[in-house]
């Protein structure tokens, strides 16, 4: 298949994803919402013993939203459920995640400069995390949780921690943090699928009967939507991470990562905690900007790779020298005719065909190929060290031509 092909692919999964993504993510804060400004029922109602109502206003109306069991009445018909925007959402996802990463070739999965593995082992790790990541929380919430929950919480987060940091050890800083964020997003969607849909059709199956809603059986449902609730922030913030390679190519990825999916639940808990807890304005404030403050301190740390010493070094370097480096290792790809076609064009349309092309964009190259060392990706052009330097010694004397 042309890389062209993979292109459209790329764009049209992409656009189903965040779509559906959206309509999920949106449902599941509307209903979390919805449960925790539930009123007592106060006048008539359309069911015996409802479980609280709510009055909205939106577009124009005021909606009138009542919660119950059905005890003892009718199944009302129609009955909208809402399952095919989280079943829709995985499958893009994971659509992408064969057209980028697997087969397609868009973005790099293995990285030699972190470990030497071949493309069918990486996808194998990669696939084994996510697999990995499912099985142990479903074990945890299935058979621990129920006697002993506080330990169930603890096995699952220090999997996550350690399968977070294996991936960012194996694989490529970009394909570490979605692979963990498709991993947590396949729990969410077999949340919907094994246990909060088959409870749904129980509850369904129970009214029909002509008998009310099981509570335990709505409970277990309830509870595996507050674990989707809570993974809702820190998948987002692992899509939208692979803009920013100050964190991903940050030699400590692994613990960027892990702050970004505690400050992403912590953020979500205060939200939801907020209606009955009167200072969550400041706690709220408090977290995002520890959040930020240790997201720049761990940045303060080093970013990337060690840099060479010949960087300070004041042999001079000139734009000959480092224009070569750049054709050779980088112009593959960020050219108006890259010779590999994997991107079907240039990269985010940065070109280095001529020198005002190459000064103008100084900061970026020291940024990806001196400092993170994310580009090339995946080091498939096999750039070195002393290249790596020389150009970081080029941009520190004023990238002149």
């Amino acid at each position: 298949m042309s890389a062209a092909a993979f292109e459209m692919i790329d764009l049209v999964a992409r656009w189903i994803h965040v779509i559906a993504g959206i309509m999920w993510v949106g449902n599941s804060l509307l209903y979390n919402w919805l449960d925790r400004n539930l009123t007592p029922a106060d006048g008539v109602t359309k069911t015996p013993k409802p479980v609280g109502t709510i009055w909205l206003l939106h577009s124009g109306g005021f909606y009138y939203v009542e919660k119950t069991l059905l005890d003892g009445a009718p199944l009302p018909a129609p009955l909208h459920w809402f399952r095919w925007q989280a079943y829709t959402t995985w499958l893009s996802g994971m659509a992408l995640l064969l057209v980028v990463y697997y087969f397609g070739g868009r973005a790099v999965l293995e990285d030699s400069t972190v470990a030497a593995l071949t493309h069918g082992q990486a996808i194998a790790l990669g696939l084994g995390a996510i697999t990995g990541g499912l099985v142990l929380y479903e074990v945890m919430q299935r058979f621990v949780a129920p006697r002993a929950p506080g330990l169930a919480m603890a096995v699952w987060i220090g999997g996550l921690v350690g399968i977070a940091i294996a991936l960012t050890q194996f694989l490529s800083g970009r394909a570490a943090f979605l692979h963990v964020g498709t991993m947590l997003g396949t729990i969410m969607a077999a949340n919907v699928a094994h246990t909060i849909v088959p409870s749904q059709r129980l509850l369904v199956a129970s009214v029909s009967g002509g008998h009310g809603g099981d509570p335990a059986v709505s409970a277990r449902a309830k509870r595996a939507s507050i674990h989707n609730n809570y993974f809702t922030f820190p998948v987002i913030i692992l899509m939208v991470s692979s803009h920013f390679t100050s964190v991903y190519g940050h030699r400590l990825s692994w613990l960027m990562l892990l702050v970004l999916i505690a400050g992403g639940a912590g953020v979500r808990h205060i939200l939801n905690i907020r209606f009955g807890w009167p200072p969550w304005k400041l706690a709220l404030t408090a977290t995002m900007a520890a959040t930020v403050v240790v997201l720049v301190a761990i940045l303060q740390v080093g970013a990337g790779m060690p840099l060479s010493s010949a960087i300070d070094a004041n042999t001079p370097v000139t734009f000959a020298e480092a224009r070569h480096v750049i054709d050779r290792r980088c112009g593959v790809c960020h050219s108006a005719h890259p010779s590999d076609l994997t991107y079907g064009g240039a990269p985010v349309g940065v070109k280095f065909d001529t020198p005002e092309q190459i000064v103008a964009m100084a900061g970026r190259i020291r940024e990806r190929a001196v400092v993170t060392r994310t580009m090339p990706m995946g080091n498939k052009t096999r750039i070195t060290d002393e290249e790596r330097a020389l150009l970081g010694r080029w941009i520190a004397q004023g990238a002149k031509r």
